[in-house]
C-alpha cells in the first residue's frame, strides 16, 4: 500500500528532460532552416551554411537516440539542398526555398508538439 507506483504516462524524469531538450532542439532547427533559407541567396554564405547544416544533420543521424533521427534527416537534406542549389541547376534553384520552408515548418511543428507533451508531463508531476 505504501509502495510507490509509476502511474505517469511520461516515464522517468530523465525521459521527460530528454523530451524537453528534443523540443528545444527541433524548434531551434526549424528557426535555423529559416535562417539558412534567408541567407542562402548569397553564394558563399549559402555554401557555408549548407555545409554546417549537413554536418549538424549527420551528427544527429549518427545519434543513438531514435528521436534525433527525423530532425537529423531533415537538417541533412536541407544542407544538401542548399549546397546543390548553389551548383546552378535551375530546378533546384527554384525548389530550394520552398523545400527549406517546408522542412522548417515541419521541424517547428514537431518541436511544438514535443514541447506540449513535455509541458503536460511537467504538469502531471506537480
Amino acid at each position: 500500500m505504501n509502495d510507490l507506483e509509476s502511474a505517469e504516462p511520461y516515464g522517468s524524469t530523465k525521459a521527460l528532460a530528454k523530451q524537453g531538450v528534443a523540443a528545444v532542439a527541433m524548434i531551434g532547427g526549424g528557426v535555423f532552416l529559416f535562417v539558412i533559407e534567408a541567407l542562402a541567396r548569397f553564394r558563399v554564405i549559402g555554401l557555408i551554411m549548407g555545409a554546417v547544416a549537413g554536418i549538424v544533420g549527420v551528427s544527429a543521424l549518427l545519434s543513438k537516440d531514435p528521436d534525433d533521427k527525423k530532425p537529423g534527416l531533415i537538417i541533412t537534406a536541407a544542407g544538401l539542398l542548399v549546397i546543390l542549389s548553389k551548383t546552378g541547376i535551375p530546378v533546384l534553384r527554384s525548389l530550394a526555398p520552398t523545400l527549406l520552408n517546408i522542412g522548417a515548418v515541419g521541424l517547428l511543428v514537431m518541436g511544438i508538439w514535443k514541447g506540449v507533451k513535455f509541458l503536460r508531463g511537467l504538469k502531471s508531476r506537480s
